[in-house]
């Protein structure tokens, strides 16, 4: 553990770039799509893998919430990426009153969280513990019909924790909302959800796939039916799609 007096917003930064990699930064321009009007479009990228930029962070678990609050803010993907798992760790170290601060706090910021890692390492342990823990469907919904990518993102991942207690509803109530959504993304995170679901509940997930399969979009589907038999697959496969 690094000493108080190293445990600064300027340090961490400078650490960050200590480790920046010029090769894998352009390799991760193009693999989250930053160019013009793609969904990363403008993001800046230091290079760093995600096993060293969690390294680092481990060093940094008491930095101040403010200066946590801060980075998150930054311009450079990395910086946004630990300020994330940071919040994680303060997240499920806290109490009940900083867990609620951190999910408020979150969800007010939501609009850098703003690329699918960077919800996919936080949504769950944040958004959707703390909806779990409060027996909170109305956020989630609510940021399910949010015209913003991430924050739709946020609401199907968040349903995460869920479906690891055994609740498989929100899932499958969000799924069937975001059956025409346009994105890609979306589309993706859905049939994740709808897998995991299926290991939890299959037979309510079967029903949802029987009734919906003819008309999903193809990627959610193929998402959703990935871990199936593959007699099930095919099945699922050979129906009419949009």
């Amino acid at each position: 553990m690094k000493s108080t007096q190293q445990l600064s917003l300027k340090t961490l930064k400078a650490e960050l770039k200590k480790h920046a990699n010029p090769e894998r930064a352009l390799a991760a321009k193009r693999y989250f799509k930053t160019g013009k009007g793609e969904y990363g479009e403008g993001d800046i990228f230091l290079g760093l893998s995600v096993p060293d930029q969690r390294k680092i962070a481990k060093g940094y678990k008491a930095l101040p919430l403010s200066d946590i609050q801060k980075l998150l803010k930054s311009k450079i993907h990395e910086e946004r990426f630990v300020a994330l798992v940071l919040l994680v760790a303060r997240y499920q170290s806290g109490d009940e009153s900083l867990k609620k601060d951190i999910f408020e706090r979150y969800l007010s910021m939501s609009k850098w969280i703003n690329n699918w890692d960077l919800v996919d390492t936080s949504a769950p342990q944040i958004v959707g513990d703390y909806c779990w823990r409060t027996k909170d469907r109305q956020t989630i919904k609510r940021l399910i019909k949010s015209s913003d990518l991430w924050e739709r993102r946020i609401g199907v991942l968040a349903s995460f924790m869920f479906i690891r207690q055994g609740d498989v509803k929100s899932t499958l109530e969000l799924a069937e909302r975001l059956l025409n959504d346009r994105h890609d993304l979306i589309h993706k995170s859905v049939g994740w959800m709808l897998r995991e679901a299926h290991k939890r509940q299959p037979q309510e997930v079967d029903a949802f796939l029987n009734r919906h399969a003819h008309y999903m979009p193809r990627t959610m589907l193929r998402y959703a039916i990935e871990k199936l038999p593959k007699s099930k697959r095919d099945k699922y496969l050979q129906t009419k799609f949009k």
